[in-house]
């Protein structure tokens, strides 16, 4: 039994949302473009307020610019130098790009198109694992992001590889994780 079929909705859903989840252990094997690009293409379909698209994607497959990643990501997750992928998401802070005035829902609407972009990852049989943990600052150096872009978080993408490549402690972590009861997550009428 895979560890995907260990999870079990309460409610029909399409299996693909159960499929995904945030593996460690990724294989070396390069991701085509044109498949990396549909990952791309899915995330640019994600709706979006006023239609702005704050999203923005950086991505590294090179060595050499993986390499680059690595300068600023946390010790816990230099497992990601293995993924052949690593992708920067930002998004605008503003509505357009001449305007100042702030956009309430840029990471909002950025998060959906990750969402987009992780679910057609899965579909195409490959993993992703988004990760908070590194330097924003050096990040905004080494990548030369502008001011004007928040940075959400460093995404992992590639084939499934290996458990026993990770170091022991992730090797006992590297399972397919559960999800809380939805009773615990919704209200109806008020937020009690």
């Amino acid at each position: 039994m895979t560890e995907e079929n260990k999870r079990v909705a309460d409610y029909e859903i399409d299996p693909l949302y159960i499929k995904r989840w945030s593996t460690r252990a990724f294989s070396s094997e390069e991701v085509e473009e044109e498949v990396l690009y549909s990952l791309f293409e899915a995330a640019r379909w994600a709706p979006s307020a006023a239609n702005v698209q704050p999203w923005r994607f950086v991505f590294a497959r090179t060595e050499e610019d993986r390499e680059k990643f690595l300068t600023f990501m946390n010790r816990g997750n230099m497992w990601c130098g293995k993924a052949p992928v690593l992708v920067a998401i930002l998004s605008h802070k503003h509505w357009d790009y001449d305007s100042n005035d702030k956009n309430p829902t840029h990471a909002f609407d950025t998060g959906t198109a990750w969402g987009f972009l992780a679910l057609e990852a899965a579909r195409k049989n490959l993993y992703t694992h988004a990760m908070g943990g590194f330097d924003r600052e050096k990040a905004r150096e080494v990548l030369k992001i502008p001011e004007e872009y928040d940075i959400h978080a460093i995404v992992a993408i590639g084939y499934k590889g290996d458990k026993s490549d990770l170091p022991e402690a992730l090797q006992k972590r590297e399972v397919a994780s559960g999800r809380k009861k939805i009773s615990e997550f919704i209200s109806e009428g008020n937020f009690s």
